[in-house]
């Protein structure tokens, strides 16, 4: 009876049903990894309470799925299907979190295919470097704090060709004009330029100085890494 109440309607006395006991140790299995994957993303990391419980689950969400597809091929492409659809339903992340859910996924892929042994030990080593990585800090840049993205409004009748190059030689050890931009319908100039900063202290002193030339309008600077784009 207990047999029947797992197997699936449309299965047939050739399919094999997995035992209610090997599906909840590959659930517990999958959570404990879950629990690791996330534990070791929080490290060193700024996040949200959503997207950690998210990347908890979904080992064991995975695991199922692969537990239910049980060797049909056809299954599983429309499973593939189905995860590959998520990451435009989604908005976009950074490149660790992305990270962090393929190997939440892969994880619960092993586990569901029944590795548990291969699936613990696949993600100790991947929570481990992680956490490694993390404390390290691995791929920094030296003095990441100078990289700056400067956003300068203009008036129309300025030349900005070469008009700020004078202050940017004197607080900045590089410069280039990245962008362009109209708005105001057209009656003011948006610049965007990437620089390196010689000194931080000065960033005062570097704004005034572009507010005699620009007019006084509005002037932004942001690190080049928190920087996004814009339509």
């Amino acid at each position: 009876m207990q047999a029947d109440l797992f197997r699936g309607i449309f299965d047939t006395d050739m399919s094999n049903v997995i035992a209610l006991s090997d599906f909840l140790i590959c659930i517990g299995v999958s959570f404990v990894i879950g629990l690791i994957l996330a534990g070791a993303y929080m490290f060193r990391t700024r996040y949200t309470k959503s997207f950690v419980v998210t990347l908890a689950m979904l080992p064991a969400i995975v695991c199922v799925v692969i537990m239910m597809v049980n060797g049909n091929v056809g299954t599983g492409v429309a499973v593939a299907g189905a995860f590959s659809l998520v990451r435009f339903r989604s908005v976009p992340g950074t490149a660790k979190e992305i990270g962090a859910l393929f190997m939440a996924m892969g994880a619960g892929l092993i586990t569901g295919m029944g590795y548990l042994g291969f699936a613990v030990v696949f993600a100790v080593i991947l929570a481990v470097i992680t956490v490694l990585l993390s404390f390290v800090d691995f791929g920094a840049r030296k003095n990441a704090a100078r990289y700056k993205t400067l956003r300068i409004t203009i008036p129309e009748d300025l030349d900005y060709t070469g008009v700020f190059d004078e202050i940017f030689e004197e607080y900045t050890t590089s410069y280039e004009l990245a962008q362009v931009r109209t708005t105001n319908m057209g009656s003011l100039f948006r610049l965007t330029y990437d620089m390196v900063l010689k000194s931080e202290a000065n960033e005062k002193e570097f704004i005034d100085k572009l507010r005699c030339r620009n007019g006084n309008l509005e002037i932004a600077i942001s690190r080049q890494e928190t920087t996004v784009a814009e339509l």
